[in-house]
């Protein structure tokens, strides 16, 4: 059994046009979320074995905080190739994994194919701050296969209001 963490960054900002999409930070309401977001991480889902995430800002803002949260000695590595990633470009990272539960963190709308690729489900929106685990019938991230995984885990913000 492989594990898999998936984690759409916070909510991030518009407000200064010279920024690059990359560059752009998190707004006040992904501030504000992160936290929460990270600390139900902790105590809903197991620690992950490492950490990959998008190098963009908001991205990789989202992924230390919850490494941060997690306060574990494991890798949290930035990966350029997750930056609006397809679905097709995150399975062929995860078949070079060895580790067996993996985070990533990045953007969609790839991680809403990943999702839909993996466990044959349909989920209407991954909103910002989402973190949706999954069970992979799995020995080996080689082996990755459509419709091997099993949504576990669902979580996002406005599920809290």
């Amino acid at each position: 059994m492989r594990l898999l963490t998936l984690v759409r960054h916070a909510k991030s900002s518009w407000k200064d046009p010279d920024l690059t999409d990359y560059e752009r930070p998190l707004n006040k309401r992904g501030r504000r979320d992160l936290p929460h977001a990270a600390q139900r991480c902790k105590e809903q889902l197991p620690p992950p074995d490492i950490i990959i995430a998008s190098g963009a800002v908001r991205t990789w803002t989202t992924a230390t905080a919850i490494h941060q949260h997690f306060d574990l000695a494991v890798p949290l590595i930035k990966d350029d190739s997750l930056y609006l990633a397809s679905a097709e470009a995150m399975a062929a990272l995860l078949m070079g994994q060895s580790d067996r539960h993996v985070m990533l963190v990045g953007h969609n709308p790839g991680l809403t194919e990943l999702v839909y690729a993996l466990s044959g489900e349909t989920i209407d929106k991954f909103p910002t701050s989402a973190i949706l685990h999954l069970h992979l019938n799995l020995d080996d991230w080689a082996d990755l296969h459509l419709d091997c995984g099993i949504i576990s885990h669902f979580d996002y913000p406005k599920l809290h209001k």
